[in-house]
C-alpha cells in the first residue's frame, strides 16, 4: 500500500556523489511543458535517493571513460509538483508550450498515454530523467527528441530516427541499465533504479539543499 512521506533522511545531493553532472533541471525553470516553474521546486537541484546517487556514480565514472558527462532534467519529484500538473490538465486551458512539447496530442491524451502519470515514480526519489553530454562536441547528444516531446518520436525503440540517434539513445540506455537501472516504453530519458528503497512510499518535501542538509 502506498504511503506519503516528508522524511527526507534517506536523500542526499546528487551533486555531492556525482561531482561532473550537468543539471538543467527544468521543472524549476519554465521551459517546460507547462511554461511556469512547477509547485515543489525552489531551487534548480537534483536530490536522490542515496542508492540512487552511487549507482548514477557508476554511470557517470563509465560515461566519462567515453567522452560524456550526465545532463540531468529531473530527478526526485515532490507528490505536489505532480498534483500541479494533474490540476494543470484538467483545469489549466493554458497550451501555449503545445508547439514544443506536445504538438500532436491533446492534453487529456498525455494523462490518457502514460507521458503524465497521477502518481509519478519520480516522487519516491529512485528516478532520473538525464541525457549524454559529448565533451568533445560540447553539445548535448542528438537523440532524436528533446526532453520531454510527448509523442511516439520519444519511445526509446521508435524507428523513425537516424541510426545514430537510436544508437545514442542505446548508449544511454546501455549505460543506465548495466548499473541497475530500469527503462520505459515511451520515453527514452527516463530510468528508475530496479531496487528502489521505498517502492511503496511517495515522498513531498521540496527540492532545496536545505531539504537534505540540515
Amino acid at each position: 500500500m502506498a504511503t506519503e512521506s516528508n522524511n527526507s533522511s534517506g536523500f542526499v545531493l546528487l551533486s555531492d556523489y556525482v561531482p561532473g553532472i550537468i543539471q538543467e533541471i527544468r521543472y524549476f525553470s519554465t521551459f517546460n511543458f507547462i511554461g511556469d516553474r512547477i509547485d515543489g521546486y525552489e531551487e534548480p537541484v537534483a536530490l536522490l535517493t542515496l542508492e540512487a546517487a552511487r549507482a548514477l556514480r557508476e554511470v557517470s565514472n563509465q560515461a566519462a571513460v567515453r567522452g560524456y558527462r550526465l545532463k540531468i532534467f529531473d530527478t526526485y519529484r515532490p507528490t505536489r509538483a505532480v498534483h500541479n500538473f494533474v490540476m494543470w490538465g484538467i483545469e489549466d486551458l493554458d497550451q501555449r508550450m503545445k508547439p514544443f512539447f506536445y504538438p500532436g496530442l491533446e492534453k487529456t491524451e498525455l494523462f490518457e498515454k502514460g507521458y503524465i502519470a497521477k502518481m509519478s515514480g519520480h516522487s519516491r526519489g529512485s528516478t532520473v530523467d538525464l541525457t549524454l553530454f559529448d565533451m568533445t562536441s560540447g553539445k548535448d547528444l542528438d537523440m532524436g527528441s528533446p526532453f520531454d516531446f510527448f509523442g511516439e518520436k520519444s519511445h526509446p525503440d521508435y524507428k523513425g530516427i537516424t541510426q545514430e540517434q537510436y544508437e545514442n539513445r542505446m548508449e544511454l540506455q546501455n549505460l543506465m541499465v548495466s548499473n541497475g537501472f530500469e527503462p520505459i516504453d515511451c520515453e527514452w530519458w527516463h530510468f528508475t533504479l530496479k531496487n528502489e528503497p521505498y517502492p511503496d512510499t511517495y515522498f513531498d518535501f521540496p527540492v532545496a539543499v536545505n531539504s537534505v542538509k540540515k
